[in-house]
């Protein structure tokens, strides 16, 4: 596309789109809203309070739904059990509580993934 056509495209979207603006300017209902707006930000500010703290307010199971699952799925977080195996062929014992051990990773490499989570006590 060349850069007059791109330009001309451009033009016509700007135009149609105030005219778009024009049309809202003109909407009462959008009056309505941008007023209630103004006098519940002027009211806000009257009483010190924070739009979270009006909603906690008139609803609080929203308020605490959002802080009390942020909070408790990372708090209930269940920790990792030890794992202990131990190679019969060597005798030797590797404690871990995941699947990133530098040993374990050898021996599943030697052994086979199966054979070594045989070895699990």
């Amino acid at each position: 596309m060349s850069k007059l056509a791109e330009f001309k495209a451009l033009e016509a979207q700007l135009a149609a789109q105030l005219q778009q603006l024009d049309a809202m300017k003109n909407d009462s209902g959008l009056k309505q809203e941008i007023e209630f707006e103004q006098k519940l930000k002027a009211l806000l500010e009257e009483y010190g309070m924070s739009l979270r703290q009006v909603i906690t307010i008139l609803d609080p199971s929203k308020g605490v739904s959002v802080s009390a699952a942020s909070v408790s799925s990372s708090a209930q977080r269940k920790p990792r059990e030890v794992k202990r195996y131990k190679n019969p062929h060597s005798g030797e014992v590797v404690e871990t509580k995941g699947g990133n051990h530098k040993i374990l990773k050898q021996w599943k490499q030697e052994h086979g993934s199966d054979t070594v989570e045989s070895w699990l006590q």
